[in-house]
C-alpha cells in the first residue's frame, strides 16, 4: 500500500474521507458480528491518506449483508461451503445480491468452469476465470456491470459509444416507386 504514483505500489488509499469512514464503520461492526470471523487485516489508517488495510472476513451466513453490497474497498467476505453444495451455491451467488459488477471462479475442472460461466452469466459484468477479479483497464479491457451495478457499456467498451450518439438511418432509392403496393401484396 502506498502512493499510487509510484509504479511499485500495488494498492493506494480509498478515494476520499467519506469512503474511508464507510469502510471504517464496516470493519468496526464486523468485530462484534457473531456471523463474521476476521481472517486478515481489519485495520484503517488515516494518518497519511485514507488507507483501509486489505481485509478478509469469513461468514457462516450465505446471505450476510457483506455478501450483498458493493463496498469499493479492499474488504473481501468469503462463505466457505462443502464441495457437495456446488450447484446450490451457484444459485446462491446468482440470487444473493442486486449488484453484478465483478465476479470470478477458480477451478481446475473445465466442466465446473463452463457450468459457472453459464449459470452466472447475469451475475457479473466482468467475469474472470482463474484470474484476479480486479484491474480492468480502459482501452485494454471493456468494463461493465449489470443489475444495480449499472450497464455493460462502461468506458473501454465499443458499446459505450452508443451512449453518446444518436443513431440515424438514411434510406435512399434511385428507382422511384410506381406502385403503392409492396411486392408481396401483388394480387397476381
Amino acid at each position: 500500500m502506498g502512493d499510487p504514483a509510484e509504479f511499485t505500489t500495488f494498492m493506494g488509499a480509498v478515494i476520499d474521507e467519506p469512503s474511508f469512514r464507510k469502510h471504517e464503520a464496516v470493519l468496526s461492526a464486523a468485530r462484534s458480528d457473531p456471523e463474521l470471523t476476521l481472517i486478515a487485516g481489519g485495520e484503517c489508517d488515516a494518518e497519511v491518506g485514507w488507507f483501509v488495510h486489505p481485509t478478509v472476513l469469513a461468514t457462516s451466513n450465505p446471505r450476510h449483508d457483506l455478501l450483498q453490497r458493493e463496498l469499493f474497498g479492499p474488504i473481501l467476505t468469503v462463505f466457505p461451503y462443502p464441495d457437495s453444495d456446488w450447484h446450490s451455491v451457484l444459485d446462491l451467488v446468482d440470487h444473493t445480491s442486486p449488484y453484478a459488477l465483478t465476479g470470478a471462479v477458480f477451478a481446475d475442472d473445465r466442466g465446473a468452469i463452463d457450468e459457472a460461466a453459464d449459470h452466472l452469466r447475469y451475475a457479473a459484468g466482468n467475469f474472470y476465470i482463474n484470474d484476479k477479479p480486479t484491474g480492468a483497464v480502459v482501452g485494454q479491457q471493456p468494463f461493465g456491470g449489470a443489475r444495480m451495478s449499472g450497464t455493460n457499456d462502461k468506458a473501454g467498451s465499443a458499446l459505450n459509444m452508443l451512449r453518446w450518439v444518436s443513431p440515424r438511418v438514411i434510406k435512399e432509392t434511385f428507382v422511384p416507386p410506381t406502385e403503392w403496393r409492396y411486392p408481396h401484396q401483388d394480387p397476381d
